[in-house]
């Protein structure tokens, strides 16, 4: 499994067709998981690992991977289930992931394969799941129903970020953004959410969420459909890529290509990492590009954005 991205050329092909390829794996039990491929750098039998003092409970170590030390993160105590005994670790997999500018791995139990899926058939979690689930999306494969992490909110809690934006940022803000219109943030991690709205509510910007880009183009279709602009209604728009049923790739080729959304700038703001996003980004006429998160570098970036317009 250790040349997952082989073919991350021939994976950059799937970009603005609305496509992503999931790396099935398993914790604790039957329970198929899915990570999207483009997050993951490798994976690799358990090595050893090296306890870190005062740690997390859910950090079961750290291990030394070509020239790197990465903290491993038993996947399943993440999500409140029983973690991986020390008599099977031996027997487990490691993934290293990239996520927010940082890579770290996710011991889980088993790795099974990777599937080519629409992301129309990734849904969001079940209404009735409650707020507190670890899950940002579901589907189906085979008859047997995939779950998909939300490993935002997991890191969120292992590893938090400052959230907050510097006392100068926001002391310049005030002359800077007063009267701008809305941004409106897609996302449909709820913790990636919060945080942009508490960063862009600093620096005095009016914020609208939605869940994913089928969601967020349905609220530009409809604010345009008297004939407005959709630039005459929003400062911006801020996507992540990554959502169910409409990924923000999709989105900004909807976009671009409506007359009444063409305007808008948009600019994708995603934990997904690595030399192909400017590729990718330049191919569906992104305006703007971010890596996840920094409040400050946001915060900033907007502000320019605005001056800009």
């Amino acid at each position: 499994m250790a040349g997952v991205l082989d073919s991350v050329n021939q994976r950059t092909q799937l970009v603005g067709q609305n496509r992503l390829e999931l790396l099935l794996f398993r914790l604790r039990g039957r329970q198929m998981y899915g990570i999207n491929v483009f997050k993951v750098k490798e994976v690799l039998q358990c090595p050893k690992l090296s306890s870190i003092p005062r740690s997390r409970n859910v950090v079961r170590g750290v291990a030394h991977i070509r020239g790197e030390t990465i903290p491993v993160i038993d996947l399943a105590m993440a999500i409140g289930l029983p973690g991986i005994p020390k008599e099977e670790l031996a027997n487990s997999f490691v993934i290293i992931t990239e996520y927010n500018r940082k890579t770290q791995g996710f011991m889980v139990t088993g790795v099974d394969q990777i599937v080519n899926m629409n992301w129309e058939d990734i849904l969001p979690p079940p209404r009735g799941a409650g707020s507190e689930v670890y899950l940002t999306a579901v589907t189906r494969i085979e008859d047997k129903l995939v779950e998909i992490i939300d490993v935002e909110k997991i890191l969120a809690e292992v590893s938090p970020l400052r959230e907050d934006v510097n006392e100068e940022l926001v002391s310049r803000s005030a002359a800077r953004v007063q009267a701008h219109l809305p941004v409106l943030v897609v996302d449909d991690s709820s913790v990636a959410r919060r945080q942009m709205e508490r960063c862009l509510t600093a620096i005095g910007m009016e914020v609208i969420t939605r869940d994913d880009g089928k969601q967020a183009l349905d609220y530009l279709k409809k604010i345009t459909e008297d004939g407005s602009k959709a630039s005459d209604h929003l400062s911006l728009v801020i996507s992540d890529v990554e959502m169910p049923e409409m990924d923000g790739y999709t989105l900004v080729t909807r976009c671009k290509n409506d007359p009444a959304l063409r305007d808008i700038f948009i600019m994708l703001h995603t934990s997904l990492s690595g030399v192909f996003n400017t590729a990718m980004v330049q191919k569906v006429g992104a305006d703007e590009f971010m890596a996840k998160f920094s409040a400050d570098e946001l915060a900033e970036k907007v502000m320019e954005i605005i001056d800009r317009a």
